[in-house]
């Protein structure tokens, strides 16, 4: 068995004396771990960094086999994280998100690019956490967990639309909230879409996204509990306002 694709590299553990297990998402493989022989070399150990965009060839000799990779540097994205504490934060963020809930070898073409802009805009903090927190919606999207936010749950209104219901993940609007208001999740509008919006704004969506990746996606992932960089990466774009 063997295939060649182009990922990003999610993950890099020790494994032996020398060789390192590695994760890569790609397109048209997923999430795929394989070790990489000699992969705590000098040669090798400063390519395999989290965030990396390599070119790898994997080889087992049955598909169920962990196998080997074979990997090329594409292009690095420590540079860029380590020169900015929240760059390697939301680097850290994206793929220890993507390592907890990808599952193994299921190919999601579409989150696979879209992560390769997100990552890629790691320069440009300016707009990276609202470009990061749509990729957040997506991602649940991707994970079967969907928010509907184009008309309210209760009346069909598609207007004044200012909460979500933390059960269905639908909008729900002022009228509609009624006596259960204060057990909704905030809509800013940053999550239908809006494009210019302030930290406050995006830290309320964080609110949103946050609940669902933790009651929704981790419980049916068997309660395992998020990667604690998510918090870390919240937490520190919330000191910056």
């Amino acid at each position: 068995m063997e295939w060649r694709d182009q990922g990003i590299l999610l993950s890099a553990r020790r494994h032996g004396e020398n060789a390192a297990i590695i994760e890569m998402f790609t397109p048209s493989q997923g999430r795929h771990a394989g070790v990489v022989r000699g992969g705590t070399s000098r040669k090798i150990a400063p390519i395999l960094q989290p965030g990396a965009q390599l070119d790898v060839v994997w080889r087992a000799r049955l598909e169920e086999h962990i196998g080997s990779f074979s990997v090329e540097p594409v292009r690095s994205r420590a540079a860029v994280a380590m020169g900015d504490r929240m760059s390697l934060a939301g680097l850290n963020t994206v793929t220890a998100l993507l390592s907890y809930c990808l599952p193994e070898r299921e190919p999601h073409t579409e989150l696979y690019d879209l992560t390769v802009t997100l990552l890629d805009l790691l320069e440009q903090q300016a707009v990276w956490a609202l470009a990061y927190l749509h990729w957040e919606l997506r991602l649940l999207e991707e994970m079967g967990y969907a928010l509907e936010l184009d008309a309210c749950a209760v009346t069909g209104a598609t207007q004044d639309l200012r909460y979500v219901s933390p059960k269905s993940g639908r909008a729900v609007s002022t009228q509609g909230a009624g006596e259960w208001v204060e057990r909704l999740l905030p809509l800013p509008a940053v999550l239908r879409g809006l494009m210019d919006a302030d930290r406050e704004q995006i830290a309320q969506g964080f609110v949103t996204t946050g609940y669902f990746l933790e009651n929704h996606l981790a419980r049916d992932l068997g309660g395992k509990p998020l990667p604690e960089a998510r918090a870390r990466y919240v937490e520190g774009f919330s000191r910056q306002r």
